[in-house]
């Protein structure tokens, strides 16, 4: 890969580690988004692997709640799997062989309509009893996003913030979605051909970079006003994600 691409990749992670720092979430889909225009979505999925990987597995270790919170979601973060593997074996997605624009595309929609709840400050709220059904759905098409899109935010964020979790608990199943999320994308990939030797300057890099972003992003959380922040972010996000959608299908 060329020496540009890193130096994309370099920035690009530090800027999504840096959100993730500050709001608890955002690096897969920013990197994604970024990452896209210089990129296939396939190869940005690669790349982004590792590093999502490490950063949610040390999100969901660090809460006091892990064994309660994964009792609650186990059954929602099966369906992810499933989801992303059905979608996987069915040849849709990343992995497909067609245009990569289709991705792309996805991409760009699945990015709008996660910053349209937070610019909308939209907010649901889901029952104990509703949970036994609603989080496998969740969690099923969370899974079929991800598989074609490398972003797996939507519909599990929104989800998880309708269950009534408290703060703590609230970034703990983020963490843990997203890591079992990261895993079973991995297999696509990994199916696929996508996981390779080659991408081994980019991961690390991003890896590093990813986490110089997250560290910056703790101290500017402690800086920035929240409301500020998010409004920006999200802001961002539903500019990144119309272009990417105009684009692939002009």
């Amino acid at each position: 890969m060329p020496d540009e691409r890193l130096i994309i990749i370099a920035a690009v992670f530090v800027l999504a580690g840096s959100v993730k720092g500050v709001i608890g979430l955002g690096l897969p889909t920013i990197s994604m988004g970024l990452l896209a225009l210089a990129m296939t979505p396939l190869q940005a999925a690669a790349i982004l692997v590792l590093p999502s990987f490490l950063t949610n597995v040390w999100q969901t270790l660090a809460g006091p709640s892990l064994r309660a919170v994964s009792r609650r979601l186990w059954p929602m973060v099966l369906s992810i799997c499933l989801g992303t593997w059905l979608a996987g074996w069915a040849g849709a997605g990343l992995t497909s062989a067609g245009d990569t624009r289709y991705g792309s595309g996805l991409l760009g929609v699945a990015l709008m309509a996660y910053a349209g709840t937070g610019l909308g400050s939209i907010r649901f709220a889901v029952g104990k009893t509703q949970e036994r059904w609603l989080g496998p759905i969740a969690g099923a098409t969370t899974g079929l996003i991800a598989a074609a899109t490398g972003v797996f935010v939507i519909p599990s964020v929104p989800y998880l913030q309708a269950i009534g979790l408290e703060k703590e608990e609230l970034v703990q199943a983020l963490g843990l979605s997203f890591t079992v999320s990261t895993l079973a994308l991995a297999v696509n990939l990994a199916r696929a051909g996508a996981l390779n030797i080659a991408l081994a300057a980019p991961t690390l890099t991003a890896l590093a970079t990813a986490c110089a972003g997250m560290w910056l992003g703790q101290i500017m959380r402690s800086r920035l006003p929240p409301e500020i922040f998010r409004r920006c972010f999200f802001g961002g996000l539903l500019l990144l994600g119309a272009y990417l959608a105009v684009a692939a299908w002009r």
